[in-house]
């Protein structure tokens, strides 16, 4: 058994049925080899024996009462990870299917995203699994304010600055930043999402989107090619989906799909800037469903299926973790996709991963195209600490530099280690060496 292999067998003997943690784990360490092979002293530092153990995972009881009257309990979590670099940065989740697992599989990621963004944060992830859908706003902001008043002795502007993730939007975030000021009689930075007018960042919500897309421009450009033309199907229909629609129609792109968890749309004249205001105004407003969509401008409606059997030149999975399956992978390599890039968080299951890496199509895993969200929080950290706020171009002009780095980091890191293209080896790679350096230099830790 090789060095690698003894530690994802102790990942999975200590941390029994995390599945989503297990196939993270040994996603990444499966791509260290040869780092590992060249750099004995991170053996001998055992920095991979500590990188898989969280710094500090935290479980909590949030008791809250529903508009009734009758009180309601959920479970709350942080997990930080990796401190490294910086304070822990990642989200907050809350959806019925969030648990250790999940959340661990979440936060593992997020310390090599955070590394590649070049900006000084580590990672974490948290969140509860309540589920805000069907709730009113008063239930949201007694559950907030709840889940705050324990969270808060965990967080801080230099400690841990969590985000808006699943479930967790502007008016999440907006009640969660409340109580944390009423509790600790600070107004600070401690969250990202925030609203403009109490210190948010332009471009933020699309932050995700734009950057999946820009980084899947700079894959494009290593074989001279442009999104002009190109037919391009996106998965999901929330934040993420929506801004990715809206800068590949900038880009020239037609986009001809849109999903949720009942089916998936498909629309072969594209979904223009006014349709996807209407997407927006469905989702964002209204919270309906896609299936809207198809009744409003009589196109195909697919209930129960997934957007992947659609002919494509490029696909962005912009949904949840493992929502495209081997069969998809292939079905998108035989109908001629040429690029895959990842805005949703680990959407390809390890054998589609496979089939991509296998056909040489583009493929830019979620860890290095989805990096624009978390990015664009730690420039809102940066605003919030200088008391500034920038304009909508300079944020956007960040952001697209930030990616630009991101896929230069990944590509040299894949073509120094003779994998020339692979950006899953490359982003994690680039991702490791910052963070495990940053390990050996403060000792013991």
């Amino acid at each position: 058994m090789t060095y690698i292999q003894e530690i994802l067998e102790t990942v999975k003997r200590k941390n029994p049925g995390e599945l989503e943690f297990h196939q993270a784990v040994q996603e990444v360490l499966e791509s260290l080899e040869p780092v590992i092979e060249k750099h004995p002293e991170y053996k001998k530092a055992k920095i991979l024996e500590r990188i898989v153990e969280p710094e500090r995972a935290i479980t909590f009881r949030v008791a809250w009462m529903d508009d009734k009257g009758e009180v309601q309990v959920n479970r709350g979590y942080r997990v930080q990870f990796n401190s490294a670099i910086g304070p822990y940065k990642g989200g907050l989740r809350f959806h019925p299917s969030v648990n250790f697992g999940v959340l661990k599989f979440l936060a593992f990621e997020q310390i090599f995203k955070n590394s590649l963004t070049t900006l000084p944060i580590g990672g974490g992830k948290g969140g509860s699994d309540f589920d805000p859908k069907g709730k009113s706003d008063a239930e949201i902001m007694r559950f907030c304010q709840s889940f705050m008043t324990e969270l808060s002795k965990y967080i801080g502007p230099d400690t841990d600055v969590p985000a808006g993730d699943i479930g967790v939007g502007a008016r999440e975030i907006g009640y969660l930043f409340g109580q944390y000021k009423r509790l600790k009689n600070e107004y600070t930075g401690v969250l990202t999402g925030k609203g403009l007018k109490w210190g948010g960042s332009l471009i933020r919500p699309e932050a995700t989107g734009y950057g999946c897309v820009y980084f899947a421009q700079e894959m494009l450009a290593t074989r001279y090619e442009t999104f002009e033309g190109k037919i391009c199907v996106v998965s999901g229909s929330g934040n993420v989906a929506q801004y990715t629609v809206e800068k590949l129609n900038e880009l020239g792109a037609k986009v001809v799909t849109l999903s949720d968890s009942n089916g998936y749309i498909y629309d072969p004249e594209g979904i223009g800037p006014e349709k996807l205001e209407f997407v927006k105004e469905l989702k964002n407003v209204r919270r309906g469903r896609i299936s809207e969509y198809a009744e409003k401008y009589g196109v195909g409606y697919f209930e129960g299926q997934k957007p992947w059997n659609v002919k494509c030149d490029c696909a962005f999975p912009s949904a949840t973790q493992n929502e495209l399956g081997s069969e998809d992978a292939q079905a998108l390599v035989n109908n001629g996709c040429m690029l895959v890039s990842e805005g949703a968080n680990m959407p390809t299951v390890p054998e589609g991963v496979d089939i991509f890496l296998n056909a040489k199509i583009l493929y830019g895993p979620g860890k290095a195209a989805n990096a624009g969200g978390v990015a664009t929080s730690a420039l809102e950290m940066s605003q919030n600490s200088m008391r500034l706020s920038w304009t909508r171009e300079e944020v956007d002009e960040k952001l697209k530099q930030i990616m630009k780095s991101i896929h230069k980091s990944a590509y040299e890191a894949s073509k120094e280690y003779g994998h020339p293209g692979n950006y899953v080896l490359g982003a994690n790679i680039a991702g490791f060496k910052k963070v495990a350096d940053a390990m050996i230099e403060q000792g013991l830790i």
